[in-house]
């Protein structure tokens, strides 16, 4: 009897793979990191954004979205 695990779900995006879950473009992507708008962490000299952050992000375009009505 074999048992194959569940993949993980994925718990580090590289800037790439966030551009590609928000539907942004990269460069849009490291302008954001850069303006402190969406968060990251750094392994190394690798920079990593967690869903968590991820999500912060979305919610603060929501909120600005709100405010811009």
């Amino acid at each position: 009897m074999s048992v194959v695990a569940e993949p993980a779900e994925q718990v580090l995006y590289r800037p790439e793979e966030a551009a590609i879950v928000l539907r942004i473009g990269r460069s849009m992507v490291y302008e954001e990191i850069r303006l402190g708008r969406l968060q990251t962490v750094r392994i190394g000299r690798r920079r990593l954004v967690p869903p968590e952050y991820i999500a912060q992000y979305v919610e603060l375009l929501k909120r600005e979205a709100q405010a811009a009505a």
